[in-house]
């Protein structure tokens, strides 16, 4: 389930909130993929936000993502980010390591540890 955050990006539009197991999509990048774990801001260091080439706000929502038939993970801020109304599964490696189902268009975490 999507809340939304009632803080803005700065361009007037409200930023959802996903949940771990819940699929999305990269406003930009157009992946898909499943969200894994949230930090309430962004952890990164600085070098590592500094070569991200769009640099988002830091004080939203950032989320770990498993991108769909990839090897990939992602960091992605929330006002990145959209629900994924396909409700098809992710093909990733590390889905089964992280998720013990999927129900009803949504992951089940499990409780494995994102790295960190």
């Amino acid at each position: 389930m999507i809340a939304i955050n009632r803080s803005t990006s700065g361009f007037g539009e409200e930023r959802p909130v996903f949940e771990p197991g819940q699929l999305i999509r990269h406003r930009r990048y157009g992946y898909r993929g499943v969200v894994v774990d949230r930090d309430e801001r962004c952890m990164a260091d600085e070098v590592w936000y500094k070569k991200n080439q769009t640099q988002p706000d830091r004080d939203q929502p950032w989320y770990h993502v498993l991108v769909d038939q990839s090897t990939a993970c992602t960091y992605a801020a929330s006002e990145n980010l959209v629900a994924d109304p396909s409700r098809n599964p992710v093909e990733h490696p590390l889905q089964q390591h992280f998720f013990s189902g999927f129900k009803h268009g949504h992951y089940v975490r499990n409780d494995e540890p994102w790295p960190g």
